[in-house]
């Protein structure tokens, strides 16, 4: 290559004319006069117009006609002014053109299997077995440019904020609770084994016993689990921890890097402090742990009124224990009784067992209930849904978060098709005081909720023996628009309560110290109270450029079903590998015309 690029292409501007420049990049179109050529040059910066022209350059035009979409070429010309009907407002560099005077074709290109053009409607696999043309789409490269200038602001404001970035292993032991390792066989230790991490989350614990006090990292992690739009195998976290802090401490610590990471890198002003929810005002408002709060239709309570009904579905359900919600869809009275079936429908999906409604009319109501109902039952769910003449008021009773769950689906499934969602707006909320426990009954045991770390409110404490599914934890998630991006807790930092809790998740003595005995021992060299949060990254670069899953905003993703398109991972190891790894493979055969009650052989 004996041209030196001098500028980059979509940086030139007016007040480069008459400059002499070297340009480099990938060839985006071509358009041949006859006599001249137009030439759309790309590099990550944008696009400029180059001409060829053969009275000028009859040398190289030749060349210039034989070029295609994708060649990789160099050139030199000058920047000159585009005549007035010709500039192209829609390009950043629409005003100007660079006369060519000398042309260097550094490879050419194969015709690409999809336009390399932003919109495209290509099939996804397509896409991930061609990345590198992938990201050659600028709206690719601008994703991955928020990631950088989001992942440089975040080490910015963190390191003037005094935390400390520092790297934990990506080796570790296998731990339980929580998703599925991946596991690495030791060479070294026949028959043992690694894993990665899911989280830094012992290490993070242990760097605050060690003093640290304020530590960061941009940690890789990797959990063995079904995916979805914003699930990968391996993914990146903002990962940090704090010593001698509350909650409160954490949240504000947050919201200032939130605030600087938006005005940095999207220029918007985020206002501070965030709403805060507790996670019963949340369920109960939206019915979701992480609510949209970018619209109303807000879920309202009528287990009161409607235990008091003739109506044997609500009344039977409500003195068993369970709820009645109900929403108000508003101007939707006019939905027709197909479309009221259709949602029934929809609802039954979701879990529970049907759905109840009421039109509102100028005449009053409108609804198979008015038997079940007096007229001053009707007025008074109509008073507490703030219903009109229009709007369509919609029920579903059942045990309580069944009940709310499902509410909060319907929520933004009507939201959703009434267009009440605002696309233009940034709603940042904390979701605080969930449940420490839930309660497993396939498995007949307590499990987390956040993870076996996390303290309990110390008001509840006194609770974990006789009521231990009524004690609140010390957990926060950030809500972005309806998605948690960030989710943390104040550690458990006293080694009895923390025994204490391993019990409740019927994690033995035994266990416990074969699989944290080297953190549980930490506990008795003075323990600091501390706290953290982990930024789902990839999750949170989505939500910021706006796309629709996390495979768009990580370089090279695994596709839904775990496997990588490009490089044809995981694949086969041989088995001298094996052998050095002291492990060995059994595959187990699918048969297709294996008979009724045969058994599947193993090889």
């Amino acid at each position: 290559m004996h041209l030196n690029r001098t500028h980059y292409c979509g940086l030139l501007t007016k007040e480069d004319v008459n400059k002499k420049v070297v340009l480099a990049g990938w060839v985006q179109g071509k358009r041949d006069h006859g006599g001249l050529i137009f030439l759309d040059l790309r590099d990550r910066s944008g696009i400029v117009q180059v001409v060829f022209d053969s009275q000028r350059n009859a040398s190289f035009f030749s060349e210039a006609e034989r070029l295609r979409a994708e060649y990789v070429i160099a050139v030199k010309g000058e920047v000159k002014h585009r005549s007035p009907d010709t500039v192209n407002l829609k390009l950043a560099t629409g005003e100007i053109e660079i006369y060519a005077e000398e042309l260097e074709v550094i490879n050419p290109s194969q015709t690409p299997p999809f336009y390399i053009e932003d919109g495209i409607d290509t099939d996804e696999n397509l896409r991930l077995k061609y990345r590198y043309l992938d990201l050659r789409r600028f709206e690719m490269q601008r994703a991955l440019e928020i990631r950088h200038k989001v992942m440089m602001s975040a080490r910015q404001y963190l390191d003037e904020r005094g935390f400390w970035e520092i790297e934990t292993p990506m080796l570790t032991r296998s731990t339980p609770e929580g998703a599925r390792d991946f596991l690495v066989p030791s060479r070294t230790s026949p028959g043992n084994f690694f894993a990665l991490p899911q989280s830094p989350q012992l290490f993070k614990q242990l760097l605050m016993v060690s003093g640290i006090d304020r530590y960061f990292q941009i940690a890789r992690c990797f959990r063995d689990e079904d995916l979805r739009a914003d699930r990968q195998p391996e993914f990146t976290q903002i990962d940090i921890e704090m010593s001698f802090c509350s909650s409160r401490d954490i949240m504000r610590e947050i919201e200032g890097l939130v605030a600087y990471l938006f005005k940095r890198v999207l220029h918007k002003e985020l206002k501070t402090p965030f709403a805060v929810l507790t996670y019963k005002e949340a369920m109960e408002r939206f019915g979701s742990d992480k609510p949209d709060t970018r619209f109303g239709m807000e879920i309202v309570d009528i287990s009161e009124i409607a235990g008091q009904s003739a109506f044997q579905v609500f009344k039977g359900i409500v003195e068993k224990g369970g709820v009645v919600k109900g929403l108000n869809a508003r101007g939707c009275g006019h939905f027709s009784r197909k479309e009221l079936d259709d949602l029934t429908r929809l609802v039954q999906s979701w879990g529970t067992g049907g759905m109840a409604w009421i039109v509102l009319t100028e005449d009053g109501f409108k609804t198979p209930l008015t038997k079940f109902f007096t007229s001053s039952q009707l007025l008074d769910i109509k008073e507490k849904l703030q219903g009109e003449p229009g709007d369509l008021l919609l029920f579903v009773a059942d045990q309580w978060e069944t009940a709310l769950k499902v509410m909060g689906q319907l929520r933004l499934h009507l939201a959703g098709r009434l267009g009440l969602i605002p696309k233009d707006q940034d709603h940042f909320l904390w979701v605080i005081d969930f449940p420490l426990l839930s309660y497993d009954q396939e498995a007949k045991r307590y499990t987390a909720n956040h993870h076996p770390f996390t303290a309990p409110l110390e008001e509840d404490t006194l609770m974990l023996d006789e009521e231990p599914l009524a004690v609140r934890s010390q957990a926060y998630d950030l809500v972005y628009n309806g998605v948690e991006v960030a989710g943390g807790s104040i550690r458990i930092h006293k080694k009895e309560l923390q025994q204490k809790i391993f019990q409740l998740l019927n994690i033995s003595t035994a266990e416990a110290e074969e699989k944290f005995g080297f953190f549980l021992t930490a506990f008795e060299y003075g323990v600091p109270p501390h706290g953290g949060i982990a930024f789902g990254l990839d999750r949170l670069i989505m939500l910021m450029s706006g796309k629709k899953s996390i495979r768009d905003v990580i370089p090279f993703p695994k596709t839904a079903g775990g496997t990588c398109l490009l490089t044809g991972a995981p694949a086969p190891v041989s088995p001298e590998q094996q052998k050095e790894l002291h492990i060995s493979t059994i595959l187990r055969e699918n048969k297709k015309e294996k008979m009724p009650g045969s058994k599947t052989l193993d090889s």
